[in-house]
């Protein structure tokens, strides 16, 4: 009996990158590589892998997002890549659901040889995740696609791809909350974005406008993916992609 020895990576460094994926498939894994947390959301919205190997430093998004994501979407293992070693970074790595947490420069046989142990305890815990005698892949994990901001036309997707089309300050509310998925956004600054004043009616306005936000939203989907963090402000409770 085999494990379903499927990856995907998620690394910007493109020589990293392919050297890690021609390394695992002579080793006998089937590797996807992707370069961005875009083309790493769309992989896993139509395909299953077992594993996820996600670099931190991302262009487009935190890894420690992803790996939140991925923890809270799916029943993949994670090991995170980072260029810091402090044991800060790597208790914010394990705190976001990784399995592991490797510092770079990684070592192809190393990231073999942690994926190998991994897939073993993997197939121990979860035997129903082996093929079966006739070859028989398992069923696909479950894989949920993610939220979506498009600036264009100023629509969120949820992950069932309905559209939400919001107003100007609507949008510039959950742009501003993307643009920093991984921290909380201060009231008084949204207050500035949006282009109020800082006084106690706008900041009236300001909730006014949320709370509308959130009646559509929840109407549609019936979660709000947007947390008030009481005395400081506003951070996303999924991740969103932008685009």
């Amino acid at each position: 009996m085999l494990l379903s020895k499927r990856i995907i990576i998620v690394e910007d460094d493109r020589d990293l990158l392919e050297n890690m994926v021609k390394y695992l498939r002579l080793a006998g894994y089937e590797v996807t590589g992707t370069a961005s947390a875009g083309e790493f959301y769309r992989h896993i919205a139509t395909e299953a892998f077992s594993l996820a190997v996600i670099d931190i430093g991302l262009p487009d998004q935190s890894g420690l997002v992803l790996s939140e994501y991925v923890r809270n979407n799916t029943d993949m293992r994670i090991i995170l890549l980072t260029a810091r070693s402090t044991l800060d970074d790597k208790l914010n790595g394990l705190k976001s659901g990784a399995d592991f947490y490797m510092v770079k420069p990684v070592d192809c046989s190393e990231l073999s040889a942690t994926i190998e142990n991994m897939f073993m305890r993997l197939g121990a815990e979860h035997p129903a995740m082996l093929e079966d005698v006739h070859g028989i892949p398992p069923a696909p994990a479950r894989q949920v696609a993610p939220w979506r901001l498009d600036g264009k036309g100023w629509v969120l997707y949820t992950p069932e791809g309905r559209e939400i089309r919001l107003t100007a300050k609507e949008y510039k509310f959950m742009d501003t909350l993307v643009r920093e998925p991984a921290a909380i956004v201060s009231r008084r600054e949204i207050l500035k974005i949006l282009e109020y004043p800082p006084t106690g009616q706008a900041s009236h306005a300001l909730e006014s406008m949320i709370s509308r936000l959130r009646r559509k939203i929840e109407g549609m989907h019936g979660e709000f993916p947007v947390k008030t963090s009481h005395g400081e402000g506003y951070c996303l409770t999924v991740a969103i992609l932008r685009s």
